[in-house]
C-alpha cells in the first residue's frame, strides 16, 4: 500500500498527466487524482498523488513542497484521513430535506390562499 500525498495550491489548468510526470521524478507514482468541482467542471486547486513507498513520499515532500509548478508554489504534505461526517440526505440549509414549491407546512387557515378567498366571501355575505 502506497502513501497518499496532498498537493495544494495547484494551478487550475494543471492536468493529471502533467502532475504525474512531475512527481515521477521523485519516485514511483501509483495514482494521481485532481479534484474537480462538479458544478463548474474546473479543478478545485488541489490533488492527491499516491506514491509507491513511504521513502518515495518523503522524497517528494522534501523536493516539491514550496517548489514552483506551472507558475504556483506547491504545498505538499502527507494526506490526512477523511473526517467522519453525518450522512447528507440532500436537504436544504437545515438538512430536513424537501425543497421545491410546496415544501414545509401547508397552511389552510387565515393567510393561505384558500383562507383569504373564504374570508373575502364571508365578508361579502356569499359564503
Amino acid at each position: 500500500m502506497g502513501t497518499r500525498l496532498y498537493i495544494g495550491n495547484l494551478s487550475y489548468d494543471a492536468m493529471e498527466n502533467d502532475l504525474r510526470a512531475f512527481f515521477e521524478q521523485a519516485g514511483s507514482v501509483v495514482g494521481c487524482d485532481i479534484m474537480i468541482d462538479r458544478h463548474t467542471g474546473r479543478s478545485k486547486g488541489f490533488a492527491f498523488v499516491e506514491m509507491a513507498s513511504q521513502e518515495d513520499a518523503n522524497k517528494a515532500i522534501e523536493t516539491y513542497n514550496g517548489k514552483d509548478f506551472q507558475g504556483r508554489p506547491l504545498t505538499v504534505n502527507e494526506a490526512r484521513p477523511r473526517a467522519e461526517r453525518p450522512p447528507n440526505f440532500g436537504g436544504g440549509a437545515n438538512q430536513r430535506g424537501g425543497g421545491g414549491r410546496f415544501s414545509g407546512k401547508r397552511r389552510s387557515g387565515k393567510g393561505s390562499r384558500r383562507g383569504l378567498r373564504n374570508e373575502k366571501r364571508s365578508r361579502k355575505g356569499i359564503f
